[in-house]
């Protein structure tokens, strides 16, 4: 193991080779936009930025489903069709996944990737002088804050879901730059 679960990263990783490591990652949460195939794409970018944020390329995705049988099950299609094209849009596969009765929706994916074990980053580990880089605009809690409360108008709630699902696909790049 290269990275698991003493540092509270966002994901595990485990060396497979010198030079492939595979990171694992799962991540699901209860709806915070009212549109299901949003929260789909909301879900699965959450999922998929964790290897991302870890320095890797994610290749396979599983989906993790809780969801009410007394829900039109129509909206469950149309969140993992929000799922299905964000995975989509990453470069990587859905293979399947699972998928239980519970008492409120809840969505998300399990994640696995790859990383040059040497090209690895983890959330510990900073000291002063480092380069902080932020690749999503700040914010999107209290939009969620101020969306639960009836307070946030359709112009803030529509660039929230914009940023919230976004890939870090192209922000990785910005990692592979020496400062």
């Amino acid at each position: 193991m290269i990275v698991g679960i003493e540092t509270s990263d966002d994901a595990a990783i485990y060396k497979v080779t010198d030079d492939i490591a595979m990171i694992q990652t799962v991540d699901f949460f209860t709806p915070i936009v009212d549109d299901p195939y949003m929260f789909g794409q909301i879900a699965a970018a959450n999922s998929l930025s964790d290897v991302y944020a870890m320095g890797g390329e994610p290749k396979v995705a599983l989906n993790i489903v809780g969801f009410p049988n007394c829900l039109d099950p129509q909206i469950l299609g149309d969140i993992l069709a929000g799922g299905a094209d964000k995975v989509k849009e990453a470069g990587a596969v859905l293979v399947g996944g699972h998928t239980v009765q519970d008492d409120e929706p809840k969505y998300g994916l399990c994640v696995s990737g790859f990383v040059h074990p040497k090209k690895i980053f983890k959330n510990y580990g900073c000291k002063p002088g480092d380069v902080l880089i932020l690749t999503k605009q700040v914010g999107t809690g209290i939009v969620n804050t101020a969306i639960k409360g009836e307070m946030a108008s359709a112009a803030a709630i529509r660039e929230a879901e914009i940023v919230m699902s976004s890939l870090n696909k192209k922000q990785k790049k910005l990692w592979s730059i020496s400062l």
